[in-house]
């Protein structure tokens, strides 16, 4: 049977929030054109009436302070390299915040054992927390994150109450509850790998976390950045979103960015914008002539582009692996797309042999560059979007 593990913590009560208002207007007036933004083939061209319904537009930022030095990440201390593709274990743990259920799906690195089980495979992992899209679910992202697992991250992909696919009350306006959502899974999965009588207890390491989600779930993730701020993430994906409000402090979180330039669900000036005005470590990643969804369903030619740039950048990020660094750009580089980046560059040595032993030497230390919009280097920075009216 799932487990259920309650997590005691608030939802998000808009009215504390001065912008909110604005936000759910602009969400609402999103309703038509999110919908339906999975990944699989269940996700559909828009309905042309959803012209009637503009998105607002890009946030502003708004610096509210200043900084003496440039914001730093600390370093990390670098893992073995998985000298191979780990099969790839399911779970689901019904999970849940208060009132809220969230049914999640981890996906594991995992060995078969001869009790005809999937069991976590040894070591200790890093852990992605995942969020779907509108009327999206773990389910149809599943064939897309199973790689990451494979490649030795825990991966826990959590279905929102009232934005999923099989929501009852969908409301998307719920997506600012999103965020905190994501915080209270990561708690209770990081709870069960505390746990010993857990099987994935010992099996996450909990200083190496990152958050990742497509549309409404990239704005989720975002959240766990701005507004709703978990500085347990120490690293982010963003695909096809864009940040709903907030602010940008002084603890700097990598953040890769990927958006199709033909994006009419999630306009590809929104995912710029964000990355733009972002001051810390950061990289985006143009899928050139790609929708919303399309480039991450396994039969596109941009998939395998898409997918390479994100392990890299996780591999840097979470594992410590300076040579991923170099990898990044590589990867990211083909006639599908173009790539930018002010991340560290790494050494530029071949691929890594996978070692025993982790080498401090090789630690890298990302350190955030200050908008060249602002007028002077940011320690906080907040995120007001702007109404489009009713």
């Amino acid at each position: 049977m799932p487990q259920t593990v309650r997590v005691t913590q608030q939802a998000v009560r808009t009215a504390r929030r001065p912008w909110c208002t604005v936000v759910l207007a602009a969400l609402a007036m999103l309703t038509i054109a999110l919908a339906g933004c999975g990944a699989t083939g269940t996700w559909r061209p828009q309905p042309s009436s959803s012209a009637q319904f503009p998105l607002p537009p890009p946030p502003t930022l708004v610096p509210v302070a200043t900084a003496s030095t440039l914001a730093t990440l600390p370093p990390i201390a670098p893992l073995p390299v998985p000298a191979q593709p780990y099969l790839v274990g399911r779970r689901v743990v019904d999970l849940s915040r208060d009132d809220r259920p969230l049914p999640t799906l981890l996906l594991f690195p995992a060995v078969d054992t001869t009790r005809g089980l999937w069991d976590v495979a040894p070591g200790a992992f890093p852990l992605v927390v995942f969020s779907h899209g509108l009327r999206g679910s773990p389910d149809l992202y599943a064939a897309g994150l199973e790689p990451l697992a494979a490649a030795g991250f825990v991966v826990a992909a959590p279905e929102y109450p009232h934005t999923s696919l099989d929501a009852t009350d969908y409301d998307p306006g719920d997506l600012l509850n999103q965020p905190a959502d994501a915080s209270a899974v990561l708690s209770a999965v990081l709870a069960l790998a505390a746990n010993p009588q857990d099987g994935l207890f010992g099996h996450i390491d909990a200083t190496r976390v990152a958050a990742a989600g497509h549309s409404a779930g990239g704005y989720t993730t975002l959240g766990l950045l701005t507004y709703a701020r978990d500085y347990r993430v120490r690293a982010a994906v963003v695909l096809s979103g864009a940040s709903l409000g907030g602010r940008f402090d002084a603890s700097a979180t990598p953040v890769l960015f990927v958006h199709g330039d033909s994006d009419e669900v999630v306009p590809y000036a929104y995912g710029r914008t964000s990355h733009d005005q972002m001051p810390w470590p950061k990289a985006f990643l143009t899928v050139l002539g790609a929708d919303h969804a399309g480039y991450l369903r396994p039969t596109s030619p941009a998939y395998p582009v898409v997918t390479a740039t994100v392990l890299e950048f996780l591999r840097a990020t979470l594992y410590g692996d300076v040579d991923a660094l170099a990898r990044i750009p590589i990867a990211a580089t083909s006639p599908l797309t173009r790539f930018e980046s002010t991340l560290p560059t790494g050494p530029t040595s071949a691929t890594p042999t996978p070692t025993d032993t982790p080498q401090p030497t090789q630690t890298p230390e990302l350190t955030a560059t200050p908008s060249p919009s602002a007028n002077a280097s940011p320690s906080t920075v907040e995120i007001q979007p702007t109404s489009t009216g009713p």
